[in-house]
């Protein structure tokens, strides 16, 4: 295992979360770089994603890496069977750091196993997304001041919403509430629930998106309901439309209130809600090219601002 890898938030300390988001606002400043000239990144997208895979290669070729891999398994050996060892041995052969998004569970962690390629986790399963954490909490940081002593508002599909978990995880340094609104059905899971025990973090449990939750929160992290995690139609079908946020909603939020989504949205967040002010999802999508650039980094032992003074 190369020790800079990225499988799950917890890997960070928060010191090291902290020199990442600095790394990020660097990278806000100056984001055209020749740093990784002579690099090569592979891209291995087992499942679906737009914004994922387009900012991580998008990062990499800002900073001057080449790109190789694919957004469609089936177009792979693995469509023969070739297993998922055997592919990530034959593309470390190839290139200097491996992007990975997967639909098991463990799957990065595996991979680090079979390798001395480092690897970044790009979402494994309903797991974790490490990246999408980092971005997070750059947009939070950006639009708060810090991360400290905020109240967030987790929204929907928070079983299988494997950006809620990574950012409850990395949240633990910072002292946050969480308030977890979602029906039984997909409730925060027991372990996570228990890891904020552990953690001596403060969090209430909801059915309803009330008024009060909503004035009273600092962050509100929409989700959309996965459909594709589930194995029932109808249980989807059921739990799909519960909890949506209009701009009518917002009208005694608080000021500073942010709404954060990590995209895409079907019908959860209304579009009367963009033009707010307190809107920030596409922003947020942005900041995750500043943040995978410095995770990139990180993965191949370069500290830009180091670099930089030097």
């Amino acid at each position: 295992m190369n020790a800079n890898s990225l499988v799950s938030i917890a890997d960070l300390s928060k010191e090291e979360i902290l020199h990442i988001l600095e790394q990020a606002r660097y990278f806000e400043e100056n984001p055209n770089h020749k740093i990784l000239d002579g690099k090569v990144v592979a891209t291995l997208f087992f499942e679906p994603s737009t914004r994922t895979r387009l900012s991580f290669e998008t990062a990499a070729n800002r900073l001057g890496a080449r790109v190789i891999g694919f957004s469609d398994a089936s177009t792979t050996s693995s469509s023969k069977g070739e297993t998922l060892k055997d592919t990530i041995i034959m593309v470390s052969n190839y290139v200097d750091l491996i992007i990975m998004r997967h639909y098991l569970e463990g799957a990065a962690l595996y991979a680090t196993e079979v390798t001395e390629t480092p690897i970044i986790n790009a979402g494994d399963g309903s797991n974790q997304h490490p990246s999408q954490t980092m971005l997070d909490l750059y947009s939070i940081y950006k639009t708060q001041g810090h991360l400290d002593n905020l109240t967030i508002t987790m929204v929907g599909d928070l079983k299988y919403g494997r950006t809620v978990h990574s950012l409850l995880m990395a949240m633990r340094f910072f002292n946050p509430t969480f308030n977890f609104v979602a029906c039984n059905e997909l409730r925060m899971p027991d372990e996570y629930m228990e890891f904020c025990d552990r953690h001596g973090i403060k969090y209430n449990v909801s059915t309803d998106f009330s008024p009060e939750i909503i004035n009273t929160s600092d962050i509100i992290y929409m989700t959309r309901v996965q459909r594709e995690r589930f194995t029932d139609i109808m249980e989807y079908e059921r739990v799909k439309d519960l909890y949506s946020l209009n701009n009518a909603m917002l009208s005694d939020s608080r000021d500073n209130l942010k709404i954060l989504h990590p995209l895409p949205r079907v019908n959860e967040i209304a579009y009367d809600v963009d033009d707010n002010p307190k809107a920030y999802y596409f922003q947020q999508a942005q900041n995750g090219l500043y943040a995978r650039q410095a995770l990139i980094c990180n993965a191949l032992g370069i500290d830009i601002l180091k670099t930089q003074k030097d």
